[in-house]
């Protein structure tokens, strides 16, 4: 049988999920039981949610998208998991309107940090919602990448801004409000309570290379896999990485 968590030729996800595989089964073995109670915040269609249900695990998605929510309801009916999938109307400012604190092994944080209000309020929120010994799972876009990116792209001024604007925000087209450094995620959890125990860059050089090499070079999907499983825990590279991944452990 397919491990339900390796990624489908998507190099913009692989590094996540490897990190997170280890770090689910540390905690079955931890809590002492198979089947874990995660928290998705920001979850939408259920890209992280039905796999990890595919694995056995309970997981509530938190999104404040009725057609996200909609979509998760039937991606999760499609993979046979609907009875392991709850998906709630919600956000992480408001968090504990619709799911109680203390209440989860684990907590995913992916892709919510660049659109809030008040990170800082947001973190202590996901951390409120971990059981002692829990683990966070943290995603946000990175400041140096975008900074590169948009360089590459021939977008000089877009690059100085993302540089010079403490929220890394490119211009009137940045999709982002914000974007974060690896130190900057890294305080936030801290201070949120919890204990830092890794962090990877994301998409060190997936965004970077042409579609092409990767598309009709042999046995180049792997190598770049490879590549950025070897980068993404080198403190060096979390500066260039389109997104920062943070791992943080609760006691």
């Amino acid at each position: 049988m397919s491990d339900p968590l390796r990624p489908r030729a998507s190099l913009r996800t692989a590094v996540v999920w490897e990190v997170l595989k280890d770090a689910l089964d540390r905690r079955v073995k931890a809590a002492g039981r198979e089947a874990l109670d995660v928290l998705d915040t920001g979850g939408g269609s259920g890209k992280f949610a039905v796999p990890l249900a595919r694995l056995g695990h309970h997981v509530t998605v938190v999104d404040p998208s009725p057609n996200a929510l909609f979509a998760l309801e039937r991606r999760a009916a499609e993979a046979g998991v609907a009875e392991r999938v709850r998906g709630v109307q919600g956000d992480a400012h408001g968090l504990f309107d619709v799911v109680d604190r203390d209440a989860f092994d684990v907590v995913l944080c992916h892709g919510v940090l660049e659109y809030v209000d008040d990170p800082a309020d947001s973190v202590r929120n996901v951390v409120a919602a971990l059981r002692p010994g829990g683990t966070l799972s943290l995603l946000a876009a990175g400041l140096g990448g975008a900074v590169l990116a948009r360089a590459l792209a021939g977008h000089f001024t877009e690059a100085h801004q993302a540089l010079a604007d403490p929220s890394g925000h490119w211009g009137a087209g940045d999709p982002l409000t914000r974007r974060f450094s690896a130190e900057q995620l890294s305080g936030l959890v801290g201070d949120a309570g919890l204990e830092v125990s890794a962090v990877h860059g994301v998409r060190v050089f997936a965004d970077l290379v042409p579609g092409v090499l990767v598309d009709h070079e042999p046995g180049a999907l792997d190598a770049l896999l490879r590549l950025e499983a070897a980068a993404a825990e080198l403190p060096a590279f979390h500066s260039i990485a389109t997104q920062l991944h943070v791992l943080a452990e609760r006691d």
